[in-house]
């Protein structure tokens, strides 16, 4: 471990590498560096201090890179415990002076005091991905909020946890819901774990997909993704939902549907994509077949009750790097993928650069945003308005040597009126 005044990374002699690396992810983020073109020269985030509590990624590196400058005061921990690439913290601390608090596999003790780490920076805004940051700034630092002009949110489980903190009136300052932007979450959730989830589990497993029944828990847009992706591996999907209009765009995408207790009796691999607790619980677990894989695609472990399949094991041991084999009392064996943490981000490297390249687009843009019109802003969840997101969305076609139409002045004036008939 290096320990530094300017972060906590497992080995600083790593930056030469995590450079190279950091460098390849930005060939494929065209509007990224278009952004940072631009924010050079305007310096649109000159003297605020920025807390970052994000998955420590190729990708996130490019976007902390466009933010300094843009003269943010930046300062980066882990949103997860096992989602860091140890090259590249070492290398935003090394080779481009961004304070940086993560260490792949830190535990839980490590986790929050890197966390405390970002908040001493007292920051005028946050950039979150699961809202761990901002929930420990409105518990335990809540000295620190006069100062907080707002913030944004990366993931569809931060922005189920802010809209309930909006709801119950305890959110201090305005938020920014880059997940809701259509450039993310139409793209990075669908078309990002959909590979990005496969990827980890095959890299973790070495099965083939092939003939195997998938049973993909939940339909929102990651799982849309996921079970797209398996079926373009040969594999048998099934679908569980609560929600009936999803169970119902599911069956008529060509998945089964069943409830999770008759799919736990059928499915080889298990992947959760819910933002919920306890999605796969010790009922499921009960049922499930020898050789089952489980997996999770959603931000927290808690999707799997962990503790219930210790319970029912008698025996557990890591059979491969990021797989846990449970052993039952009648001899049948779970395995458990990256102790149910993000199993695309800790058994492989996260989404592919090209499409965080419009996530972080919408971080970026939404961070100037924010501090152009925070003022206006109420202590609410806000999404970042259609305008910059289809610009975000010409931006990246453009880079792509794509061309689209544009209305006539005829079919322009038609939409925006209303006195024409059959």
């Amino acid at each position: 471990m290096t320990t530094s005044t300017r972060g906590d990374v497992k080995d600083i002699s790593q930056a030469a590498r995590g450079k190279d690396r950091i460098a390849w992810a930005a060939k494929e983020m065209p509007v990224l560096r278009l952004i940072g073109e631009r924010f050079r020269k305007d310096l649109p985030l000159k003297g605020v201090r920025m807390s970052g509590c994000l998955h420590i990624t190729t990708e996130t590196a490019n976007l902390a890179i466009t933010l300094q400058a843009g003269g943010a005061d930046l300062v980066l921990c882990a949103s997860n415990p096992l989602s860091t690439q140890d090259d590249v913290a070492a290398a935003l601390v090394s080779e481009y002076g961004i304070s940086t608090f993560a260490i792949k596999g830190e535990d839980e003790d490590t986790y929050y005091r890197h966390i405390h780490a970002a908040l001493d920076h007292k920051p005028n805004m946050t950039m979150d991905d699961g809202c761990d940051l901002v929930t420990t700034l409105h518990t335990t630092r809540k000295e620190l909020i006069p100062a907080v002009i707002g913030g944004m949110e990366e993931t569809t489980t931060g922005v189920i946890r802010l809209r309930s903190m909006e709801k119950q009136g305890v959110l201090k300052f305005p938020i920014l819901a880059v997940n809701d932007s259509d450039t993310k979450h139409l793209f990075d959730n669908r078309y990002g774990t959909g590979q990005s989830v496969i990827d980890g589990i095959v890299r973790a497993t070495n099965i083939l997909l092939a003939g195997r029944t998938v049973v993909v828990v939940g339909y929102g847009w990651c799982g849309r993704g996921i079970a797209s992706r398996a079926r373009g591996m040969g594999s048998n999907v099934i679908v569980t939902e609560v929600n009936p209009t999803r169970a119902l765009e599911a069956l008529m995408d060509g998945y089964r549907v069943l409830p999770g207790l008759e799919a736990a009796t059928v499915g080889d691999i298990f992947v959760t994509a819910t933002g919920n607790i306890n999605v796969i619980d010790e009922p499921h677990l009960e049922h499930m077949k020898d050789g089952a894989l489980i997996a999770n695609a959603g931000h927290f472990n808690a999707e799997i009750n962990i503790a219930a399949l210790e319970h029912l094991a008698t025996a557990k041991r890591r059979v491969r790097d990021f797989v846990d084999e449970y052993t039952y009392a009648d001899g049948r064996q779970v395995h458990l993928l990256a102790e149910g943490r993000l199993v695309n981000l800790s058994a492989a490297e996260g989404h592919p650069a090209s499409v965080m390249d419009m996530s972080f687009a919408n971080q970026a843009l939404g961070s100037e945003y924010m501090l152009q019109h925070a003022k206006e802003l109420q202590a609410r969840v806000y999404t970042l308005p259609a305008d910059l997101d289809k610009e975000i969305a010409r931006l990246k076609l453009q880079a792509m040597g794509v061309r689209i139409d544009t209305l006539t002045a005829e079919q322009d004036k038609y939409l925006n009126s209303w006195e024409a008939g059959t």
